[in-house]
């Protein structure tokens, strides 16, 4: 069978459709308006909540019946009567829809299960039905039929066109679209072509009766199939009763097949928090047994909720920032919830009101997401530079969780998940579709009362006030001369009951009118109801809530829900007892159960099983034995954050950037990726988003900080690639560019430091490019430049014309004869008198253009290529250059500081000067004492890795 939705605008002609698929059609055909009228007759489903919320409105005649005019002019009027009305009639049709269409699949008689209804797409009926389909008309064709068949003015007409959704929205949601502006002929052609031929061949009324029958039998039937296994055990330890639950997910909802309430023998629990837990035990093993008697075997898991004055919650705002703009994942938003934990965990701890207490977190909730601190629903697969969220962190101390355990343990039980009270009473009290509203939801038990917020899709706010039943109940005890069970028994009956009917401990009996009750209870339950009102507003800051409802035994006293209303300054139907409403997808198979607002938590206790299936674990971490909250996604880094590692030992990091200038224009160079953290769990390796297994011993070594940024001027783009190119003799030159650093030449080999403003220089000067050629010029002959005559200082730039006379090649191997002679006149020790020495600026700029020559000769520019050469040089290092691609590197310990050669591929000890700062040819010393490995050596002689070397001046 097929369940079909059909929608469409007023006027559309959806009448005409559901009349042709009814005769033609092996189908049954429900129209919603029709089906709500039903409802709302005497006797029926909602015809008694509809008089409570109506009565004063005129809207019954004296025989109960609605006046329909007096009702469309109330909603028309009022649009908060017509929310009222839809929240009553549409849960209730929406229930009978399925249970006809459940009752129908199950008669197996019909193909077709037709559903009309105005608002299908609103009530989310895509979600139930296996297709929709649109009823489409032009608006000029509706208009017409609205005033041809039903007499509405323009302005009427108008007014209803504005409420229905838009054409896009039906196309949109909608599967199949009839279009119904032609004749009737066209329109059932196009329905046999998608149905196919029509026939009528089946009894229907006789075998929906035999189905209704049928349809118990089964459900009795697969509740015999269903397997231990499949059951949930839900247990709600309040501070008078305990409460359990069997049952079983189904496709509707949920059913429950088992259901026992019993009363604590003594005040075992104050507010919420067990004190006696071998009297708790006692009685959770009597609902335990009492269970299993129904249902036929044994239960051995529970499920289970906490509550108590302890229980805290951080609201905080948490944000993380990119380095550079990068796309938001999965993970980045784990990261993002557990920086929020973390947050929320260390301001809890920072307050001194809670040192006694050792807190865990049991449970959080995303309130909002920011992109570039912009309100965003979802942040997967978007790019930012900035990700934000608030979220909500509930805390409860480890002595309220070990009482529980300890409890449930003594029964014989093991805990299979656990929730918080709020939690669990939300899940059935407050459907997600009606969290967009801003809705308090009052959980009033015994020894607290639980508050939970919901505003724009989400809990935005837990909370909790110790203050609940028992207060009222101890009243009754002083004023009755009563125990505490019969003072509890004349609360209760004073709600249901006229007169009052107890025996005082004396063996008295007495009969008091309810109202001498509510009388000694009232002020108690304003107090009750104000202190409510007072933590709603601070949740909800310091405002008042659009609604609230109302779960737990607590809630049904003589006047608690008006007196909360007038506290929130609101009307009082905005205010209600939850229970039988919200518990329309909830079957029960014994007879007797009344859809009371006692059963609401415990029912939501199951049902949080399925979402989340929460306990707590034990862990070795670090060596250290560690008790976990595992809410159904606990990993790993979860658990390094609840042992107090900082989340930057957790992560790489980077090493700290340099930021520069070349020519101008800023750079900056990004620090190495530090290495992450090494995670293993029971010897293997893993990741920090791994699943933690309960009992694991898991080993965390931290995540290192990288090294911090390097880049040496060789590696530029600027200094690689930039030449300036000169016509010397006629021949064309091309030399590479120098680089000024801070104003100062520098060789390539030099490293950028922080805040170095590199320039390169588009010039040469005539000696320099003398050097960079290896020539000797000839001074006695006259130097021109562009024509003009010149000397070495002139400085030359792209394409000048040079012309000189050179004496010959080699200059620099003269240098070196130079220096090696003074090496050798230094370390014989020889006093003779010094020749004048070049300076350290000229020596570094010898080098510099040195370096140069052999970056030119390493590029091939000895030879002719594209115009540009280079005068050939014989008998000079240079005409046979190395391959400068291979390189070596070496560690080396000088002076006692290590440092790192990576520029040559072989090394001698004079190349240890382009790496220390030290002056050989510095005036007024004896000489300079050279030792490799503490043996006497030779500028020439070799190095290799890990030599120590020592250089210093003789004494």
């Amino acid at each position: 069978m097929k369940f079909i939705g059909i929608t469409g605008g007023v006027g559309a002609g959806k009448s005409f459709i559901l009349s042709f698929l009814e005769e033609n059609y092996n189908a049954i055909v429900v129209r919603a308006d029709d089906l709500a009228k039903s409802l709302m007759a005497p006797g029926s489903t909602c015809h008694e909540q509809l008089e409570a919320a109506f009565g004063a409105d005129g809207v019954f005649d004296e025989n109960r019946e609605i006046r329909a005019e007096v009702l469309a002019k109330l909603i028309y009027e009022n649009p908060g009567k017509r929310e009222e009305l839809n929240a009553i009639v549409h849960p209730a049709v929406k229930e009978e829809v399925l249970r006809q269409v459940k009752v129908a699949k199950y008669a197996g008689k019909v193909d077709y299960f037709f559903l009309e209804a105005a608002l299908l797409i609103e009530e989310h009926y895509d979600e139930l039905c296996d297709e929709l389909w649109y009823i489409y008309a032009d608006e000029s064709v509706r208009r017409e039929r609205l005033r041809a068949s039903r007499g509405y003015s323009d302005e009427k007409i108008d007014a209803m066109l504005a409420s229905q959704l838009s054409e896009e929205i039906f196309r949109e949601m909608c599967r199949v679209v009839i279009d119904n502006n032609g004749d009737e002929a066209h329109s059932m052609e196009q329905i046999r072509h998608i149905l196919g031929p029509g026939r009528k061949d089946y009894k229907k009324e006789e075998e929906l009766e035999q189905a209704e029958d049928s349809v118990q039998e089964a459900e009795e039937k697969n509740m015999q199939s269903q397997k231990p296994e499949d059951y949930v055990f839900g247990l709600d330890i309040g501070t008078r009763n305990v409460v359990g639950t069997v049952g079983y997910p189904t496709e509707k909802g949920f059913c429950v097949m088992a259901q026992c309430t019993m009363e604590h023998e003594t005040r075992a629990m104050l507010d919420g928090q067990i004190h006696d837990i071998g009297r708790v035990a006692k009685t959770i093993a009597e609902v335990k047994e009492n269970l299993e008697s129904q249902i036929g075997f044994t239960l051995t898991d529970v499920c289970i909720a906490a509550a108590g004055r302890v229980l805290r919650t951080i609201t905080t705002r948490i944000d993380y920032e990119y380095p550079e703009e990068t796309v938001v994942t999965g993970e980045d938003l784990n990261t993002l919830d557990l920086l929020g934990v973390d947050k929320a965990q260390a301001e809890l701890s920072g307050g001194s009101e809670h040192e006694k207490y050792k807190f865990y977190c049991v449970g959080y909730t995303v309130m909002k997401y920011y992109l570039n601190d912009e309100p965003f629903s979802s942040l997967e697969g978007h790019k930012a530079e900035k990700i934000s969220e608030d979220i909500i962190v509930t805390f409860l101390p480890e002595d309220v969780v070990d009482g529980l355990y300890s409890a449930v343990e003594r029964a014989d039980l093991h805990v299979a998940n656990m929730t918080l009270e709020p939690i669990a009473a939300m899940n059935v009290a407050i459907p997600p579709a009606y969290r967009m509203l801003n809705i308090a939801l009052v959980d009033v038990g015994a020894g607290t009362s639980d508050i939970c917020l919901t505003k724009d899709g989400s809990i935005i706010a837990y909370g909790m006030i110790p203050y609940a039943g028992d207060e009222l109940t101890e009243v009754l005890v002083q004023a009755f001369l009563v125990d505490f069970a019969t003072a509890e028994q004349i609360k209760k009956d004073s709600v249901v009951m006229e007169e009052v009917t107890y025996k005082d401990i004396m063996g008295i009996e007495h009969t008091v009118p309810a109202e001498e009750v509510w009388k000694l209870t009232d002020p108690v339950m304003e107090k009750i109801t104000s202190a409510v009102a007072e933590k709603i507003k601070e949740l909800n800051g310091d405002a008042s809530v659009a609604a609230s409802f109302v779960v737990g035994g607590g809630g049904k006293v003589h006047g608690f829900t008006d007196t909360l209303a007038d506290e929130l300054e609101i009307v009082h139907e905005r205010v209600a007892l939850r229970g039988e409403e919200v518990m329309q997808n909830i079957d029960f198979l014994q007879q007797d159960i009344k859809k009371d607002p006692l059963l609401v938590t415990p029912i939501g206790i199951c049902l949080n099983y399925y979402e989340s299936k929460n306990n707590f674990i034990m862990i070795r971490f670090n060596g250290e034995l560690m008790k976990l909250y595992d809410n159904g996604h606990m990993k790993i880094v979860d658990a390094a954050l609840q042992a107090g590692i900082p989340t930057e030992q957790l992560f790489p990091q980077r090493g700290r950037e340099i930021h520069f200038k070349v020519n101008g224009t800023p750079r900056m160079v990004r620090g190495l990726e530090g290495e992450s953290a090494h995670v293993t769990m029971n010897g293997e390796e893993v990741g920090l988003n791994t699943r933690l297994e309960p009992n694991s011993t898991v080993e965390v070594e931290y995540s290192t900080v990288g090294a911090q940024a390097e880049l040496q001027i060789q590696n530029l783009e600027e200094f690689a690639n930039n030449y300036v190119s000169f016509t010397v003799n006629g021949q064309r030159i091309r030399c590479p560019k120098f680089v000024v650093v801070n104003g100062s030449l520098e060789p390539g080999s030099y490293i950028i430091k922080e805040g170095d403003d590199i320039e390169t220089r588009n010039f040469y000067t005539v000696g320099q490019l003398a050097s960079f050629m290896d020539v000797e010029v000839d001074m006695n002959h006259e130097i021109v430049v562009n024509n003009r005559s010149s000397d070495l200082n002139t400085l030359i730039y792209e394409n000048f014309t040079i012309d000189w006379v050179v004496t010959g090649y080699g200059a620099t191997e003269k240098v070196a004869d130079t220096e090696v002679a003074t090496e050798e006149a230094a370390t014989e020790d020889v006093a003779t008198e010094a020749e004048p020495e070049e300076s350290f600026e000229e020596r570094k700029e010898e080098a510099i253009i040195s370096e140069a020559v052999m970056k030119a000769e390493a590029a091939g520019e000895n030879y002719n290529r594209d115009g540009f050469t280079v005068v050939d040089r014989p008998n000079t290092p240079f005409t046979a250059a190395p391959n400068l691609d291979i390189k070596t590197k070496i560690r080396l310990t000088v002076n006692g500081k290590t440092i790192e050669m990576n520029d040559k591929k072989d090394y001698i000890f004079v190349d240890v000067f382009n790496f220390i700062d030290f002056d050989v040819h510095e005036r007024g010393q004896k000489g300079v004492l050279t030792q490799i490995n503490g043996h006497d050596c030779g500028y020439a002689d070799p190095l290799k890795d890990g030599d120590v070397v020592d250089i210093r001046w003789k004494d």
